[in-house]
Formats: C-alpha cells, structure tokens, sequence
C-alpha cells in the first residue's frame, strides 16, 4: 500500500491504483449509479486528447519542463490506445462540476508517466497530478472540453449508425417498388401506394435526421480550453490559448476553436442542450418508424399483415408459435430513453449558477446513453429487423384488387364520372373495381394496372433518400 495526502488528511492507495487521494474520496462520496467513467471510454480518450494537448503547449510556453512534457503525452498515449481505462473509477455522476473525473485523469496520467520513467507510483515531486499534468488547466475548462471532444465522437458513431440503417431502407425500398399496397391515414384505408414508397420514405426521414445532426455537430466544436476556472485564463501563461487549441485540433481530429468569449463558454452550456434536442428528434422519429413496421407486421392471421418481419425468438412463455416484433419494441424504448435524458439535460443546463454549471456529469452522461444507445439500436434493426423484412405480395394483391380507394388514383386519369360508376358498381356487386371497369366497357385489368404502377405510382411522388 502507498500513502497519499490532500488537504484533508492522508488516504491509503492500493499499490496497484494509478489513481490516488482524490479519487479514492470522490469513489466513497458517489456511490450513485454502478457505472464508472470506464464506461465513457470516449471521455477517457477524449481527456487524454486534451492533457496532452495541454502538455505540448505547456512545454512551448515553459510551464513544464521536456521530461515532463514528453512523460505525460506517453502516458496519454496509452490511454488512447485504450490502456488503463479501468483505472477510471469514479462514478459518471458526481458533485464537483467533473472536479472528480478531471482529478482520476490527472492521477492516472501522472502516475503512468512516472512509470514510463522508471520511477513508483506516488512521486509527486517528479510529475505531479496538479502541478504538471493539470498545468495552465482546471476543471472548469478541461471536463467541458473533453465533453464536447467526447460527444462528437459519438455523433460520428450515431451517424454510421443512421447511414447503414437507412440504406437497409433504400434497400428494401427498391425490392418493393412494384409492390401495390393501401396507403392509410389515421389507421383507414386511404389511397393506393407502392409498398417501395412507403420504405423510401422511412429512408428519407433517417436522411433528414443525418443532415440535422451533422449541422449540430460544430456546436461540440466551440471549446473554453484556456479559459482556465471561470473563462479568464488565470494562471495559464500568455497565449496559452493560441498555442494549446490548434494543438488540441491536431492530436483529437476534431476541428476544436476557442470560443468568442471564454467566460460565457465556461458557464453555458447550450451547446449540449441543443445536440440533445436533435437526439430527442431523431428518437421520435425513429420511434415512429418502429410503430408504423409493427403496424404493418401485426397480426400476421388476424393484423393488417402487409409485411412480415423476421422472426428472432420466441414470443411467449404460454402461447405456442406466436412471434413479437421485439427488434422495433427495443427501439422504441430507447427512444423513450432519449426523450428522457433529454428532459434531464434540459434540467440541468437551466440550474447552472453564475460562472460555472455544476451539473454537466449528468449532461455528459445523458448524452452518451443517448448517442450509444441509439447507435446500437439502430444497428439491430438494420441487421436484425429491416433486412430481412419479406412484403406479404399475395395479401397485398388481393386487398388492392377488392379495394374501392383505387378509383381516386383513376379519377383524373379517366374523369370523375366514370371513377364514379365504377365505385358504386364495385360497392354494390363486392366485385374487384378492375373488374367492374372492365365490364363497364371503360379499361382492362391490364390497361388499370399499368396506368396504377407504371404511370401514376412507381413515378409520381417518388421519394428519393439523400445521402
């Protein structure tokens, strides 16, 4: 075991912790949720994008010296190669505005690159967690920074998601286009459509979402690094901030730049409420979505039965054969999920005091729920749902041959008064209307089809998915 002291008095560290003090108290004050910051590992890399970041710049402007400097962007190094990453022990929710994990990274870090030096964990004097990796830093500018390097990485991931799931749909919407179906408003028959229109549509609602939250992405771009505790920069070196942003561009990938006016970055924290609005957008939609193909698929002997999902595991303890669409039911409660959070962000930006909001751990951890969770939702109804939908033809054709709502489509194509007669003939013989058309001396079956498929439906009102 190895001692260590703060302010407070002297903790005693397991000897092999790459943490120290300040961790070890912030693990005893928030036993709140279970999950540590190694569930972020985003965060972690992202933290470690920014301490060495800092560590070049410190080095340039002689805040710290080249054994130290070149220590400590190692040690950063190896925690975003994913090294050490459960050495991040505290809780992802905490008091402290993020003092807690910004500490658990310093401590880490520092005891790391004592190690790549050939010295024990715990000499301070050598690389110390405040003085050498924190320097020209405080919390107040690193956790938000690396939140927002963090987050954009998981819009990244959330957008690859979105990209495979909607061109499963673009798939599908191909496979479909000469498929007739009904189209439905408020759950009753309405008008004739193909069965490809209705999935390029959904492809289309996903295409929009991508180019939403790609707009919403530079917002994690505006970064308060260098404005040190409450947006001034005191105690960080004269252009400090000149040097260590471009820097921090470089290393993460991210094009960061510093804000207009560090105080208000420091304590506003609108940008997160925002992605989080786009996020609460996406989810509703896809909820929606996921509504509309379990709509379609119900039944599949008594339901509307237009399509049929594939089926991925049994659906009941007590009913024999019977099978649930449970890939769009876990997309729709992680959709609720996301609303949630949302409300949470939204709480939380709002109780944010003075020159600093305390509660961007939440935020922080909201937001990558969100993002991960609906990345890998949208995964598995991409591999699992959409592509393997199967259109239930025979059905379909069968409702579009006894089905009266056709004579719309026909209506400005043969006139309102013929469209007419043929609707009430049909309502009154139950008879198919391509049938009564036909008896009635107005078209053939085959001349109905064709004008329906190939000159009003597959062309008009076509949707095409944007990439």
């Amino acid at each position: 075991m190895r001692q260590e002291h703060d302010f407070i008095g002297i903790k005693t560290i397991p000897p092999d912790a790459y943490w120290g003090v300040h961790t070890a108290r912030a693990v005893e004050n928030f036993p709140i949720t279970g999950h540590t910051v190694a569930h972020m590992p985003e965060l972690i890399r992202a933290f470690a994008f920014v301490k060495k970041a800092a560590a070049h710049a410190n080095l340039q402007l002689g805040a710290i010296n080249a054994t130290q400097a070149h220590a400590i962007a190692q040690a950063c190094d190896d925690l975003i190669a994913g090294q050490l990453h459960d050495q991040f022990v505290v809780d992802v929710i905490q008091g402290g505005a993020g003092t807690s994990t910004n500490m658990n990274a310093n401590e880490v870090i520092a005891n790391r690159a004592l190690e790549h030096l050939g010295l024990p964990k715990g000499r301070y004097d050598t690389i110390h967690p405040n003085d050498h990796v924190n320097a020209s830093q405080s919390t107040n500018d690193a956790y938000p920074t690396a939140l927002k390097i963090a987050t954009y990485f998981g819009i990244e991931t959330l957008l690859k998601a979105l990209s495979a799931l909607r061109g499963a749909f673009e798939a599908k919407a191909e496979e479909f286009k000469g498929i007739l179906k009904i189209g439905r408003t408020q759950l009753q028959d309405a008008v004739p459509m193909t069965l490809g229109q209705e999935f390029a549509a959904f492809a289309a609602m996903i295409a929009d979402d991508e180019r939403r939250l790609r707009e919403s992405a530079y917002l994690m771009t505006e970064v308060n690094m260098g404005g040190t505790a409450i947006g001034t920069g005191i105690n960080a070196p004269v252009g400090y901030v000149d040097v260590v942003i471009p820097e921090l561009a470089r290393l993460s990938g991210v094009p960061v730049k510093a804000a207009a006016n560090l105080i208000a970055a420091t304590s506003d924290t609108g940008a997160f409420v925002d992605i989080s609005g786009v996020l609460k957008r996406i989810a509703a939609k896809l909820s929606k979505i996921s509504n509309d193909l379990r709509l379609l698929s119900s039944g599949p002997q008594a339901g509307v039965g237009d399509i049929q999902l594939p089926a991925r595991q049994a659906g009941s303890s007590i009913m024999p054969g019977k099978v649930n669409p449970v890939i769009p039911e876990v997309m729709n409660q992680v959709c609720f999920e996301v609303i949630g959070n949302d409300a949470a962000i939204t709480m939380a930006a709002e109780a944010g005091q003075l020159q600093l909001n305390a509660f961007e751990p939440l935020m922080g951890w909201a937001l990558h729920k969100s993002l991960h969770h609906l990345a890998r939702a949208c995964h598995t109804l991409q591999v699992n749902c959409v592509e393997g939908i199967v259109a239930n033809q025979g059905l379909l054709t069968e409702r579009i041959a006894a089905s009266v709502t056709l004579v719309t489509a026909l209506n400005p194509l043969i006139g309102y008064e013929k469209a007419a007669a043929i609707a009430k003939s049909a309502i009154a013989t139950g008879k198919p209307i391509a049938v009564v058309a036909e008896d009635l001396g107005i078209m053939t079956q085959a001349e109905m089809h064709k004008l329906l498929v190939a000159e009003r439906l597959t062309q008009a009102g076509a949707i095409q998915a944007a990439d």
